[in-house]
């Protein structure tokens, strides 16, 4: 059997001193402390809209001004909240995970040359 790795790329002996390590089990904390929270509040919002569609068709069928009634905004928040979510995270990550990733990265392949 031969050995598919190229010259430069690491073994999985570095790769499980950096899963070891203490820099990167802050990382996966600091990750999880945010992405776990946010998850279950996004859920929260889903299920409240799935719960009011089955069992509160008279509220989500009231209506706010001529054919838009709470179901739609429900189900259009929805979206919204999406894309909020993502470009939350896209600035947290960019901020608070990205750039000590990037140097334990830079860490693994500097110690490979």
């Amino acid at each position: 059997m031969s050995d598919t790795r190229s010259a430069g790329d690491p073994d999985l002996t570095t790769y499980r001193e950096v899963q070891l390590s203490p820099d990167f089990s802050e990382l996966r904390r600091r990750f999880r402390r945010f992405v776990f929270p946010m998850t279950g509040l996004f859920l929260v919002w889903y299920f409240l809209y799935v719960l009011l569609a089955a069992y509160a068709p008279e509220f989500m069928s009231h209506k706010v001004g001529g054919n838009i009634n709470v179901a739609l905004l429900f189900g259009l928040g929805q979206f919204v909240s999406t894309f909020a979510i993502t470009m939350i995270y896209v600035r947290w990550a960019d901020r608070r995970i990205d750039p000590d990733a990037e140097r334990m990265r830079d860490q693994i392949e500097g110690e490979l040359q």
